[in-house]
């Protein structure tokens, strides 16, 4: 069975995520959705709200499964037998940065990592941007998906 791994934090997950998930899942028998528990870091949504969000987005794949983890993605890799991670990348400025997690992976455990070319439709498109639009009111519907919309709005009129 082929499989890799999209980690990331998700924090919430946007149309783009989707991109790169649905078209991995094309490609790969599995596709694992790692969604990564970061206690250092504020989220707007807990890992649970972040993991049920993304199964219930990817659930039409068939094929997509979302797991939590923390600490070093090649870890997560070994340890599942997952030999590949894909990334998705919206500029140059993400490959600079993506190349030298790629070769540390590569080097730490063999892991490939394979990059695809976002949608150019969501090449501006991040987590924090749908975050602060959100916050402030902004129509994001073209920017995540429905349900996790209904998620931000629901998550800011509370604020």
């Amino acid at each position: 069975m082929r499989r890799v791994v999209c980690p990331g934090s998700y924090d919430p997950v946007t149309n783009g995520h989707l991109d790169i998930i649905s078209r991995a899942s094309r490609l790969y028998d599995e596709v694992v959705v790692a969604v990564l528990i970061n206690i250092s870091k504020k989220s707007l949504f807990t890992v649970d709200e972040r993991a049920e969000m993304i199964a219930e987005v990817t659930k039409q794949y068939g094929n997509v499964v979302v797991e939590k983890f923390h600490g070093l993605t090649v870890d997560f890799c070994r340890e599942r037998d997952i030999p590949v991670i894909v990334r998705g990348l919206r500029a140059v400025s993400d490959f600079d940065y993506e190349l030298q997690i790629a070769q540390m992976n590569h080097q730490l455990a063999g892991v490939e990592t394979m990059f695809m070319a976002t949608n150019p439709l969501y090449s501006f498109l991040s987590s924090s941007l749908v975050k602060e639009v959100a916050q402030y009111g902004g129509d994001v519907s073209g920017l995540v998906p429905e349900p996790v919309q209904q998620r931000l709005i629901r998550r800011f009129s509370q604020s």
